[in-house]
């Protein structure tokens, strides 16, 4: 797979394309970047789990998706409007906004949580407006709840081709097949529960990532997607590629030549966080010092590892000769807490931007606005309308969210004063200066002046009941009303 030279040129050519910047051509019509009658290819990466400060700044390494960054305009304050998993991706796949989460219930194969349903109306979707336009559409993933799960079955069979691999959660091998000595070594005493060692058990069975980076779920979804690009490239048309990776979910196993790059440890592995307050299971500072940094050592090389096959895809891109053809969208669903504030992973009470915030590049096949950056207020829903206009196609009716690529063609983007959205029974809504979240009870309000207090550290609610009042009532302007309330409790 993608051969030093080959990254080389990768790296050279980001380089060179963020030099240049400034000399972009005048602006074109959308669907007149690669000089192709039928349109540019589309590849889409969707992570999970994965934090804006992971690909942004300098913690973790990845060479991947910041030469990504060098090549395409990066959006620095990109929060899903719709959390966890399902939601973001059903944001994503269909341009729409979901949250609040009216009518939600309980569906089979899916978690028993507000917004953990499949989109309507598949014929709308991202994918099926491609495919009807000439397109061939793939979807490459091992998301155990898009790739099996019943209500996702129409979603699976919209697409020419759905490749999926199994086992992050589900899978056939027992945990029981697992070495007792590499499952101890994976699960830490402070959070050593059956639960857990069935969990990251199942996780090892189906996985193997001891054994080196091709038995890694990431390594099994982008050789799947290495060779659904030959297929499309063989077609000789245009095709839309979405590569969704369920890395860097926890449990966070990486192997020893990406683990080592974050520094050495002795003992048991946190590599499944609790998800609520630290203290709750790391009883003293000491314990949550020494194990939070770890946590982050283990995230890190897991984010690592994603990003050097990422590096694989895009070497194919590039061997390929489709560099200049395709546009490429690198976005994620929702960040994790590790240790922050004093959580640790994703609690529906806890919306800091360590959860709420997001990668999200856009590379243009001919480099325009290489190395840039937005502040701009933009959010999940946005993706489809954007990746669309790129490929010289008009959205299908219900798209709400905003054609991002206007900036591609020197055009402004219109006002968004604030970023809202949810995350199960909870709210969140932001401007430049105050961030307001809380049940959508309403309760548990947290209110935060973000010029004085950047870090969010102190809660100001109590003090600024009219500014509360402000947000919520913008929210539920935005919203269509009153928030409906399933019960969660965070």
């Amino acid at each position: 797979m993608g051969s030093p030279v080959t990254r080389r040129r990768f790296v050279q050519a980001s380089a060179a394309a963020a030099a240049t910047a400034a000399l972009e051509p005048s602006a074109l019509a959308p669907g007149a970047f690669a000089q192709r009658p039928d349109g540019p290819n589309v590849l889409l990466v969707i992570m999970d789990s994965l934090r804006a400060d992971a690909v942004y700044e300098d913690w973790v390494r990845t060479p991947t998706m910041t030469s990504l960054a060098r090549r395409g305009l990066r959006f620095t304050q990109v929060f899903p409007e719709a959390m966890p998993t399902v939601p973001a991706r059903n944001t994503i796949l269909t341009g729409r906004r979901q949250f609040p989460f009216r009518g939600w219930y309980d569906r089979d194969g899916l978690l028993d949580a507000p917004g953990w349903e499949a989109f309507d109306h598949v014929d709308r979707s991202l994918l099926a407006t491609f495919r009807r336009a000439g397109y061939w559409t793939a979807y490459v993933t091992d998301n155990p709840f898009l790739g099996f799960a019943p209500p996702y079955g129409r979603f699976r069979h919209s697409v020419n081709r759905f490749v999926r691999t199994g086992g992050e959660i589900g899978g056939h091998q027992a945990a029981s097949s697992v070495p007792r000595d590499i499952l101890r070594h994976w699960i830490h005493p402070s959070y050593d529960t059956a639960k857990v060692r069935a969990r990251v058990g199942k996780y090892l069975a189906n996985s193997h990532p001891w054994e080196g980076p091709d038995h890694t779920f990431a390594g099994r979804v982008f050789r799947n997607a290495l060779r659904e690009l030959d297929v499309a490239a063989a077609r000789r048309g245009p095709f839309a590629l979405v590569v969704d990776t369920y890395e860097p979910h926890e449990p966070w196993t990486p192997p020893a030549r990406f683990l080592d790059m974050y520094g050495e440890w002795h003992g048991p592995e946190p590599a499944q966080p609790r998800y609520g307050r630290a203290d709750s299971w790391l009883f003293t500072p000491d314990a949550r010092r020494r194990v939070i940094g770890r946590m982050r050592d283990l995230y890190a090389a897991e984010v690592t590892m994603t990003d050097w096959w990422l590096g694989h895809l895009i070497d194919r891109l590039h061997e390929l000769n489709l560099e200049r053809e395709t546009v490429i969208a690198l976005v994620a669903d929702h960040g994790i807490a590790l240790g922050e504030h004093g959580w640790t992973g994703k609690v529906q009470t806890a919306l800091y931007p360590v959860l709420t915030r997001v990668p999200l590049i856009l590379v243009h096949p001919q480099h325009r606005r290489a190395g840039r950056a937005s502040d701009w207020f933009a959010s999940t829903h946005d993706l489809a309308p954007t990746l669309l206009s790129m490929a010289g196609l008009r959205p299908p009716p219900g798209m709400t969210g905003v054609d991002l690529s206007r900036a591609f063609r020197g055009r402004k983007l219109p006002e968004r004063d604030y970023a809202w959205g949810g995350y199960s029974d909870s709210f969140y809504i932001r401007s430049r200066n105050w961030m307001l979240w809380g049940y959508n009870r309403p309760g548990n309000f947290r209110l935060f002046d973000l010029h004085r207090d950047p870090g969010m550290n102190h809660n100001v609610a109590a003090g600024n009941r009219g500014m509360v009042d402000l947000l919520y009532g913008k929210l539920l302007e935005r919203a269509g009303g009153r928030l409906p309330w399933y019960g969660g409790n965070g």
